[in-house]
């Protein structure tokens, strides 16, 4: 660990002699100039071991010390302990030799998910409008969604815990979780993840209709089931979403589908969001969030968020909703 950031710190130098000018500063320091750009600031934090192990692999050291007005939204070290890059269902990020050992598809994955953390100008969180979710190109072209409301700033759903850590090229957000890119549309990203094959299969056996409202241009939001709620809801195999009446999958997927971005940060107690089926979902934030359909006994668990696709949003539930 040592001799690793002795060596970031020793490429940091040929970036910029600023570095060494921090050195032993003191709490007087504080009203002076600030000093450090971007690169710096995140090798000086111990909070940040990771991100600075990362974006050394990446190559993005020198973009981030040199390139003038940029945003980073800088996951902590805890954030990338959940991040499972190449989505065997373990984490491959949680240690820097993790990190320094990813092969060249690893690096490529990895400056991707950099770079959506980036943007091209200066964003403080005052600049961020009172939502709902304006959309922001990054550094890498795709877009991520902030918000400003009473209990803060969200980027993509997650909030802001500490804002406007300012360098002299720009700005640092520290936030507590990675932002994964878009890697398709609502199908295609469900397509591409295990826990969703009953839901893909509903999907297929549904027609036409509902593929092509879930792969329209958006945005949308979809609360989508697990294999194992399928399951609870008396569908037991794959086999038996295949033999089902069409008609029957078809009202209660369109149940499951929002027409808007709703990220977590936008669900709010008691909400009732109209659903692409015309019925309503009832919304419950004690406890954990919770989603209700009309015709639950009681509410599906809200088990993950935030899931970016390029036409909206997937939070995951372990319940099917029933109109």
């Amino acid at each position: 660990m040592k001799s690793y950031r002795l060596f970031s710190k020793l490429l940091l130098v040929s970036i910029s002699v600023g570095a060494l000018a921090m050195t032993g500063c003191d709490k007087d320091d504080d009203d002076k100039p600030v000093q450090r750009n971007i690169t710096e600031i995140v090798v000086n934090d111990p909070q940040l071991t990771l991100l600075e192990a990362a974006v050394v692999k990446a190559g993005l050291a020198n973009t981030l010390a040199t390139t003038a007005n940029l945003t980073v939204f800088a996951p902590d070290d805890a954030a990338f302990k959940k991040v499972d890059l190449n989505g065997d269902g373990t984490p491959d990020l949680d240690t820097e030799a993790k990190i320094n050992a990813l092969d060249a598809d690893g690096v490529s994955l990895l400056t991707g998910v950099l770079q959506y953390h980036v943007l091209g100008s200066k964003v403080m969180a005052a600049d961020v409008p009172a939502g709902p979710n304006a959309a922001i190109t990054t550094l890498g072209g795709k877009q991520v969604f902030a918000t400003s409301n009473s209990t803060g700033v969200y980027i993509n759903g997650v909030k802001v815990n500490k804002a406007d850590v300012m360098a002299t090229n720009g700005v640092i957000h520290v936030i507590d979780r990675v932002l994964m890119p878009p890697a398709g549309n609502i199908v295609q990203t469900a397509s591409a993840n295990p826990n969703f094959t009953y839901l893909v299969a509903a999907v297929q056996r549904a027609g036409s209709d509902i593929v092509n409202a879930l792969t329209a241009a958006g945005p949308l939001t979809v609360f989508a089931p697990t294999n194992q709620a399928f399951i609870d809801a008396g569908f037991p195999t794959i086999a038996s979403i295949q033999a089902a009446d069409p008609n029957t999958l078809k009202p209660i997927l369109l149940y499951h589908v929002v027409g808007a971005r709703v990220f977590s940060s936008d669900l709010t107690e008691g909400a009732q969001p109209t659903t692409a089926g015309g019925g309503k979902v009832t919304i419950t934030l004690s406890g954990g969030p919770k989603v209700k359909g009309n015709g639950n006994p009681s509410a599906s668990n809200i088990v993950a968020t935030d899931i970016v696709t390029t036409n909206g949003v997937i939070h995951v539930i372990d319940r099917v909703l029933l109109p």
